[in-house]
């Protein structure tokens, strides 16, 4: 009997072997399928010398998982998310304000070059109509690219708005599952398909924020934030949402009752990459851009007034600052015409250009930018153009870097957790070898055991 149970134990051992190869290759390209095996232990012998045991047993059904390179993945998951999501709109801002005939620069180069072309005759319509004219596109340019940064601000905030809803769903999904694989892993069933899909939601969280997993031995995970707020505990999950104040978003996490409020540019992923852009990158931007038309319309006004107009009468202001008006930062006022262009030094004839003089040495001035210091005027729009520049090209370096990393943290997991095909296919083969020979066992016991009978009839 003891031939028959050994077989019989090693027949069913194949058989569960052979199952679990059956399941490794057809999930072989299923998604974040974690490959399985089975721990074969054999059984102790009788109390008896001549027992060489009792066959062999399934001890578990293995899932090889490494949980290092598993948190590797969605590290770098968060960092590849940050930087993918922010470089679109740095190449935007890039090419527009770069561009030759829309940037800034360009417009103060028109607008100087038409007060030069003035000063030939101060006292040509034409001529004088032509500042007017630069002066309005220099305006306009200006406008457009304050307002576009005010677009990407919109859209980086409508865009982050809209990554909550999946984050939110994720979170439930987690926590929901949680409870389940707790459930069922009391039960003694296999939780393997449910962990597997455990960790694709958390993979697809920890691209939205950077996060950190810690494993229960319960078989729960509790998934939080790099800062350390909780996201999931057990079957509780956070709810993150917005707020606005004063038009500014504030990113709010509600756990079990507690409320905190997050600096979202610091949480890593998609949505830190968004804040992180609106703050650090557009905020201090658009200031630049508001400082630099609010001084060189204060310098050129000042400058303008102090002179006279072709009439005699004391120049008038041809710019309006205006940093709350929907329509522009700045503009030329409303029924400025060329004979309000004060060219002439106070109380010199209408030929003389000595405040156009002072008018044009304006360029050379320096005002104080909010991301670049104190710089002069004409250098104004290139030194945020190449502050620009540099934060684009480190953000493409950094997002190559973490593509590069990532690839690697999945083929990482890939060599420990991915089903190979051909490892799986020699599985198969020894596994069915090895039921093929317990059944010959089988056979070859049922043939002794009749041989035994007939000696005795």
């Amino acid at each position: 009997m003891s031939i028959t149970y050994n077989a019989l134990s090693g027949a069913l051992a194949a058989q569960a072997a052979i199952a679990t190869v059956s399941q490794n290759l057809a999930n072989s390209q299923t998604k974040g399928y974690t490959r399985q095996g089975v721990l074969l232990q054999s059984n102790v012998a009788d109390f008896s010398r001549n027992s060489p045991g009792n066959g062999v047993t399934v001890g578990a059904l293995l899932r090889f998982s490494d949980s290092y390179k598993s948190q590797q993945m969605w590290r770098s998951n968060s960092e590849l998310g940050q930087r993918a999501q922010t470089q679109p709109y740095l190449t935007q801002l890039e090419k527009v304000m770069n561009d030759p005939t829309s940037s800034i620069s360009y417009g103060f180069d028109n607008f100087f070059k038409a007060l030069n072309a003035a000063a030939v005759d101060p006292t040509s319509t034409p001529l004088r109509q032509q500042v007017i004219s630069s002066g309005d596109a220099l305006s306009k340019q200006i406008n457009s690219i304050y307002n576009l940064a005010a677009n990407q601000k919109l859209s980086t905030q409508q865009q982050s708005s809209a990554i909550l809803p999946s984050l939110n769903e994720s979170l439930s999904a987690i926590a929901a599952l949680n409870s389940k694989i707790q459930q069922v892993g009391a039960n003694g069933t296999n939780t393997s398909a449910l962990i597997d899909q455990r960790e694709l939601l958390i993979d697809e969280v920890s691209s939205q924020v950077g996060v950190e997993v810690v494993y229960g031995p319960d078989g729960s995970a509790s998934v939080s934030l790099k800062s350390g707020q909780p996201l999931v505990a057990a079957d509780v999950a956070a709810n993150l949402g917005y707020s606005s104040a004063g038009g500014e978003q504030t990113l709010n996490l509600s756990f079990a009752g507690t409320r905190f409020v997050l600096d979202d540019s610091k949480i890593g992923g998609k949505l830190g990459g968004l804040a992180n852009f609106r703050t650090n990158t557009l905020a201090p931007l658009q200031q630049s851009i508001a400082d630099i038309a609010e001084q060189f319309s204060n310098m050129f006004n000042t400058q303008l007034e102090s002179g006279d107009k072709t009439d005699g009468a004391p120049g008038i202001a041809m710019f309006a600052f205006d940093p709350t008006s929907t329509t522009g930062l700045l503009k030329v006022n409303e029924g400025f015409t060329t004979a309000d262009l004060a060219f002439a030094e106070r109380g010199q004839p209408a030929g003389d250009n000595s405040n156009l003089q002072a008018l044009i040495a304006i360029r050379g001035k320096p005002v104080t930018v909010a991301s670049v210091g104190s710089v002069l005027l004409g250098d104004a729009d290139t030194q945020l153009v190449g502050k620009l520049a540099i934060e684009s090209q480190q953000n493409q370096a950094q997002l190559k870097t973490a593509t590069t990393v990532r690839q690697q943290a999945e083929d990482d997991w890939k060599s420990t957790s991915a089903v190979n095909v051909d490892e799986e296919g020699i599985s198969l083969i020894e596994f069915q070898n090895m039921y093929q020979a317990n059944m010959k066992v089988i056979s070859v016991a049922n043939n002794l055991f009749d041989a035994t009978l007939q000696m005795f009839n």
